[in-house]
């Protein structure tokens, strides 16, 4: 690890948390250089819904490459292009009676995240954003001016004008934070400009693994049409089958103004995109661009994924099915030892939390103690309190398992040592 250490910079992130070599990787396994594997309940961020080296994804980009596809072409029209839209419009949009046209942004997450903002004050011509506590929309400074989280913001170079947070849904418990939100809105001296946009995770990935019920989402949808204020879902992390559904939004039954899409719609590859209702397209040509806002080799990932995981209701059914081994599993743990600890579990689909809330610091040592099982998992929350799963949608069975076998070794030994640790010291 010394060549890392040396020359790559300091703002090197996960490579602490995981400190080996990873040389190859298949589905949900990660084998590093000294041929240990592996199982990913990380899944790059939520990047890998469909595991590592799909083999469709490879075959697909095989054959493009051996042809001589077009792999950089800025914003013009090239075939994977077409057939991505053409995928993406029958496959996802139109089954959903969703109507949005596409914008490609630069090719990660934030990008889209920053269009969307820009186009919302652009169309309203106002300039106030809201966004909720414990979100998460990026570290570029417009996203970054709508992340609630501490750790990555600093005076020296946030932006903090023309943002406003409120309560998520459940920040004051059971109390309704939307009538909070519809307060400030109604009095005009409560120094909350009215927004252009309102921007949401429905499950705060980076937040906590925080969800919004269907009721709270139906209400936020009505108070943005009342008062004339844009709707951005950001499906970055939790959207493309993540919770179940193709869009995370899709169980509550609203039409957001805008969503934001990256990481697995890409299928691996860097792609970020913006859906938008046809009548906020208002942007003259050119009037926001960018080099690589055109991953022809993601256009040909996206259309296999499309083509071959999104014609029928197969593996939104798997995700469902998994989440019940998943959620059933860790609620097992939880209750094994329910009489040290106050284990909290939650989640959606394939996007679970494990929050010990009697002890903030100890998901990162369950997260070494994982490692040291041979098993990859992360932690999130504004403390870093949670330890969070996210699979591949497509992992098998026995791999599920097999993974929540290890996460439970890796729980017990640490109670243990910490109990031993404790009786040693009286």
């Amino acid at each position: 690890m010394r060549i890392f250490e040396n020359l790559e910079s300091e703002v090197r992130g996960y490579i602490r948390s995981f400190p080996t070599i990873f040389e190859t990787s298949k589905g949900a396994i990660l084998t590093d250089e000294q041929g240990n594997e592996y199982i990913d309940f990380f899944a790059g961020a939520g990047t890998l819904n469909y595991g590592h080296n799909n083999e469709h994804i490879q075959d697909a980009l095989i054959e493009y490459l051996k042809k001589d596809g077009i792999v950089h072409g800025l914003d013009m029209a090239t075939t994977a292009k077409k057939e991505f839209i053409q995928s993406f419009n029958e496959t996802i949009l139109k089954p959903r009676n969703l109507e949005y046209k596409l914008q490609f942004t630069g090719p990660t997450g934030t990008n889209a995240v920053e269009t969307a903002l820009k186009l919302a004050r652009l169309v309203k011509g106002r300039s106030n954003i809201v966004a909720f506590t414990n979100g998460y929309h990026g570290l570029s400074q417009g996203s970054l001016a709508v992340t609630g989280n501490n750790e990555y913001r600093d005076e020296s170079y946030i932006s903090r004008a023309n943002a406003t947070f409120m309560p998520f849904d459940g920040y004051f418990d059971d109390i309704n934070t939307l009538k909070y939100f519809r307060k400030f809105l109604n009095d005009g001296s409560s120094g909350v400009d009215l927004p252009a946009a309102v921007i949401l995770e429905t499950i705060q990935g980076e937040g906590g693994i925080n969800i919004a019920s269907k009721e709270w989402l139906q209400e936020l949808e009505s108070i943005c049409r009342e008062y004339d204020i844009l709707l951005i879902v950001d499906d970055i992390q939790v959207g493309n089958g993540r919770s179940g559904d193709f869009f995370s939004f899709e169980f509550a039954g609203i039409n957001p103004d805008m969503v934001t899409l990256s990481k697995s719609i890409g299928g691996g590859l860097p792609m970020a995109l913006l859906l938008l209702k046809p009548d906020l397209d208002q942007w003259k040509p050119g009037e926001h661009t960018g080099t690589f806002r055109g991953n022809n080799l993601a256009f040909v990932a996206s259309k296999v994924c499309l083509d071959n995981y999104w014609q029928n209701d197969d593996l939104s059914n798997a995700v469902f099915y998994k989440e019940k081994i998943l959620k059933d599993k860790l609620q097992q743990i939880a209750n094994k030892h329910k009489d040290d600890y106050t284990i909290d579990i939650r989640g959606r689909g394939l996007v679970y939390g494990f929050e010990v809330k009697n002890d903030k610091a100890i998901a990162s040592q369950i997260s070494e103690y994982s490692f040291n099982e041979n098993l990859i998992c992360e932690t999130c929350g504004s403390d870093g309190q949670v330890v969070k799963f996210l699979p591949p949608l497509t992992i098998s069975e026995e791999d599920l398992k097999e993974g929540l076998n290890r996460f439970e070794k890796a729980v017990d030994k640490l109670f243990e040592d910490k109990k031993n640790k404790l009786t040693k010291e009286f």
